[in-house]
């Protein structure tokens, strides 16, 4: 078996865009017939030029190679153009086509992708939503209090049992930063008045996006202490871990970091560093299944746990699915609600969740199948990337 042809598609988010602006799925034809699809995650390009940069990755080292030989193939492109490192853009292109090779693998050999990575151990997957606006809102949700904690109830009701939010204020290219007094004071208020309207039958997910020096958070961690949130999510950038470690040490919230960290290189200096003991790997930019795999692995060495991270379309999450069925330290799912709306859409067939959990899929390979039609009658048409920052300081 060989792969002989590869496809690409840039899907545009139709409002409210929650999952990004648009997503990139690549889809990889065996010349036997048999189809894979990946997703890449949030490279620092415009969609049309990632779009080039796959098949210029496919066209050199991917048409013509054995989808089964996914190492070889991975250490292969891994060290394209003698870079051999941990880089986001090479590796989000990675993940993508390694998360294909395996959906082909398991249709050929007609079992889930997590039955081949050491068996089932989860048959149900706790899942989280971030607090999301919705249409008629007369204020922000994420700098609301009152309307933040109005809706992760709602969420609570739905049989959520986590709720994340990010009430520090916009991240920037300047960040990181060190609060101001009227900002540790919103961000203590929002999260009391979060843990007041769902009591203890909700774990709160304190997620910030880096944009904290690590005195800083340390600073807000300890006003957050008595809420007890389940983690707080990456306090600092994550190019130190070493500060990150800082936070650590100095709190008793767990640290969770991950989603803009790629290969098993960066998540070993997290684990040495002591920096975090929850895991947040992005399947679609860490490298794929097998990297998250040995990530995992290396986690479990320290007692840390796994929390797949998910801001983009439901390749990746169903990539995300398969990688925590099978890993015994799994702790929870990001879900973008409930996965209806265009998560559903696209796809053929949606993820099944459940009062609260996720259902792993008993179908072959990542067990979901994209609808074609619907990507195609979906381009992205604008200029912005999939995030961005601000471009001054807070």
């Amino acid at each position: 078996m060989k792969i002989a042809e590869v496809k690409t598609f840039v899907v545009g988010v139709p409002p409210p865009h929650f999952g990004g602006r648009y997503w990139i799925f690549v889809k990889l034809t065996t010349d036997s017939g048999v189809s894979g699809i990946g997703e890449i995650y949030s490279v620092p390009f415009h969609p049309h030029v990632v779009q080039r940069m796959i098949e210029d990755v496919c066209e050199r080292q991917v048409i013509g190679a054995d989808p089964f030989k996914i190492e070889r193939l991975w250490r292969i492109i891994y060290s394209s153009g003698y870079t051999q490192r941990p880089d986001t853009s090479l590796l989000g292109i990675l993940s993508g086509i390694e998360m294909a090779c395996w959906d082909i693998i398991g249709k050929e050999l007609g079992k889930p992708v997590y039955e081949l990575l050491g068996g089932r151990v989860h048959d149900r997957l706790r899942s989280y939503t971030y607090i999301y606006p919705e249409p008629g809102d007369r204020t922000d949700v994420y700098r609301d209090a009152e309307l933040a904690a109005k809706r992760a109830a709602e969420y609570v009701a739905l049989g959520f049992t986590a709720v994340k939010f990010d009430p520090v204020g916009p991240y920037s290219a300047f960040d990181p930063r060190q609060l101001s007094l009227e900002a540790l004071d919103h961000t203590e208020k929002f999260v009391g008045t979060l843990r007041d309207a769902v009591g203890g039958r909700c774990d709160l997910l304190f997620g910030t996006h880096g944009q904290m020096t690590a005195s800083s958070a340390i600073r807000l961690a300890r006003r957050l202490e008595r809420f007890d949130p389940l983690w707080f999510e990456e306090p600092t950038p994550p190019e130190n871990p070493a500060e990150m470690a800082r936070v650590a040490r100095q709190t008793t919230i767990p640290i969770a970091t991950g989603e803009r960290l790629t290969t098993k290189y960066e998540f070993a200096r997290v684990l040495e560093a002591q920096a975090a003991s929850i895991l947040q790997m992005a399947l679609g930019r860490v490298g794929g299944i097998l990297e998250a795999k040995k990530i995992a692995g290396m986690a479990e060495t320290h007692y840390a746990q796994i929390a797949p991270h998910l801001y983009c379309g439901p390749v990746e999450g169903a990539a995300n699915i398969q990688i925590s069925a099978c890993s015994p330290n799994f702790l929870i799912l990001e879900s973008i609600q409930t996965w209806g709306g265009f998560h559903a859409e696209i796809l053929k067939k949606p993820i099944r969740w459940e009062n609260g959990y996720v259902i792993p899929p008993d179908g072959p390979g990542l067990g979901v199948e994209l609808d074609e039609e619907v990507a195609a009658r979906n381009p992205y048409t604008g200029k912005a990337l999939h995030l961005e920052m601000l471009d001054r300081p807070v």
